[in-house]
């Protein structure tokens, strides 16, 4: 395991001009992601942000940094994650890297960074970076080569025309959709893929100011989308997180759609299309046991991952699977992506809607859920759980009441200062009853 420093579970992050999100280690960021990527020959490095208004700081520190060391940079402007990934190979790059806290308020910011073939590094490669950046030495530019910074005017039509392809150009005649953008980075690419699809797009939320994103609206925020699918009787609302690269869903009736209900329709429609690699999904440890269940009892199989995407993705390529998600929303369609893209699920699920000409709330009809109870709680430290002596004793008292009808996951966030609660079993009120007892004593330990 690495002893991280300076990188989470999903890049850099804290808040914008405060330590490590400051002008200087981005500077020294760039210059030791070049450092990494950089051999003989040419190289350059693809920049893309959401719409933060930090953004513009960070984007120049960096690419001060990258052009030092002799790298060229190409930059792309406020564009989704996934959209970043794949501009990465498209256009040859050494490496993409992403400024984006995702569905974070907009005082936050973030780093994420790709290699060449569009994937989230290693933990052996942002070691490596990490321990460039946090030494004392300065880094140091071996040629006397400096890089140039190119804007690159069509990025936005390069991921529209790929994103449509996915879906092979399917038409959407027919379909009224609310799309709420987050006001932040898919705020003018998803509107244009869905439209020109023919879908009647009803778009809220798309109207970036530099401070509201994410700001009572997107997936956080699902109750906007299905107010309006109501107002408005459409078929699919859908609802991005601050860098587009997962999605919440709801049905004609305004009813958020289960994320784990999601994951069980493509893996279903892709085994029916004989599309499933190894007939196998990739999900995690929070996926409902009721998804556990129907896949199993559908033929597909199935493999648990840690919480993450990188996780899920990384399963994924060291098996050959070619599909995986989180009930949060990320879903990875590894024929078409190499990372979660909301834009391309909602696709694939519209695709699904206009083939069988039924309703999405028929669709997930089948599926039923195990009772789950989710808590979130703030603490002042995350000291290691098994030292929390109380909690791991009630923790192996109920797992023994349970047994195989339900399960417990206790664990931290990689972002934040929280302490996560996962309950299930078949009864909603002990579901309830076991994660507020643990709730409490984690209160009392080390909460706010």
């Amino acid at each position: 395991m690495v002893d991280r420093k300076l990188f989470g579970t999903d890049g850099i992050r804290g808040k914008a001009n405060q330590y490590p999100m400051t002008p200087e280690v981005a500077m020294r960021l760039g210059k030791a992601i070049a450092s990494v990527f950089k051999t003989n020959g040419q190289h350059s490095i693809v920049i893309g942000k959401d719409t933060r208004l930090s953004g513009y700081m960070l984007e120049t520190a960096l690419t001060s940094g990258i052009v030092s060391m002799g790298v060229d940079v190409f930059l792309v402007g406020p564009m989704p994650t996934p959209a970043i990934a794949k501009l990465t190979t498209s256009l040859g790059a050494d490496a993409g890297i992403v400024l984006s806290a995702s569905h974070n308020p907009a005082e936050d910011n973030g780093i994420k960074i790709f290699d060449s073939e569009g994937y989230k590094l290693s933990d052996d490669a942002e070691h490596k970076i990490e321990a460039i950046v946090l030494s004392d030495s300065e880094i140091k530019n071996k040629s006397v080569v400096i890089g140039k910074a190119f804007r690159i005017n069509d990025a936005d039509g390069r991921y529209i025309e790929f994103v449509k392809s996915t879906a092979k150009n399917i038409s959407l005649n027919g379909l009224k959709i609310v799309l709420d953008c987050a006001n932040g980075a898919a705020y003018s690419v998803a509107p244009k893929i869905f439209s020109e699809l023919g879908a009647d797009v009803i778009t809220i939320f798309d109207k970036p100011d530099g401070n509201n994103i994410n700001a009572g609206c997107g997936a956080l925020y699902p109750e906007k989308i299905s107010l309006t699918v109501k107002e408005n009787t459409a078929d699919v609302g859908i609802a991005l997180d601050g860098d587009a690269d997962r999605a919440i869903i709801c049905n004609e009736k305004g009813e958020v759609v289960h994320g784990d209900a999601i994951i069980a329709l493509a893996a279903i429609e892709l085994k029916k299309r004989k599309k499933l690699a190894k007939n196998t999904a990739v999900i995690t440890v929070m996926s409902n046991l009721g998804l556990h269940k129907f896949l199993k009892e559908n033929g597909v199989k199935i493999v648990s991952t840690d919480v993450g995407d990188r996780y899920v993705i990384d399963a994924m390529r060291k098996n050959n699977y070619n599909f995986g998600g989180e009930q949060s929303g990320h879903l990875i369609f590894g024929d078409y992506a190499t990372t979660g893209d909301g834009i391309i699920s909602a696709l694939q699920l519209l695709r699904l809607i206009k083939d069988t000409g039924k309703k999405l709330s028929e669709l997930v009809k089948p599926f039923d859920f195990f009772p789950q109870v989710l808590l979130n709680i703030k603490v002042k430290e995350k000291k290691p759980l098994i030292e929390l002596k109380e909690l791991t004793k009630l923790i192996s008292k109920y797992e023994k009441e349970l047994g195989e009808k339900g399960r417990i996951l206790v664990r931290y966030s990689g972002t934040e200062n929280i302490c996560r609660v996962m309950v299930e079993c078949e009864n909603k009120s002990e579901t309830k009853k076991i994660a507020n007892a643990l709730a409490d004593i984690i209160k009392g330990e080390i909460g706010v």
